[in-house]
């Protein structure tokens, strides 16, 4: 079980907890987490054996023009690194990220622009 609770930045206490992950939060994991595991399959099907994936990512809330908070851009900065011979090159490394995309069923679902920093 996760602890959830509204950010206490938009939430004062006692009606929200520091130590909760606020929702927001746990949609800019589950981007990251779907990607990552997508990440994971098309890079092992091509035949790079990923040693360590790490990924800080980071979302961005703007308004609509009517004024309503959403989260409208979330940034991937996955580190990955690789074990033995086999290390992609920075154009074989982008279409990984391309279909991690694609068949991210999360990022298939939603509007917010995802980006992939390299």
């Amino acid at each position: 079980m996760v602890e959830a609770s509204a950010s206490p930045s938009v939430v004062p206490a006692p009606w929200s907890s520091p130590r909760g992950v606020d929702p927001e939060e746990a949609y800019v994991a589950s981007i990251s987490s779907c990607h990552m595991l997508t990440f994971l399959f098309v890079a092992s099907k091509a035949g790079f054996a990923v040693a360590q994936y790490r990924d800080e990512a980071v979302g961005v809330m703007t308004k609509t023009a009517q004024g309503v908070a959403w989260v409208s851009r979330v940034t991937l900065a996955p580190r990955i690194t690789y074990a033995g011979d086999k290390q992609p090159t920075a154009e074989e490394l982008a279409r990984l990220h391309h279909a991690a995309h694609e068949g991210c069923f999360i990022a298939n679902s939603v509007k917010t622009e995802i980006v992939v920093a390299q």
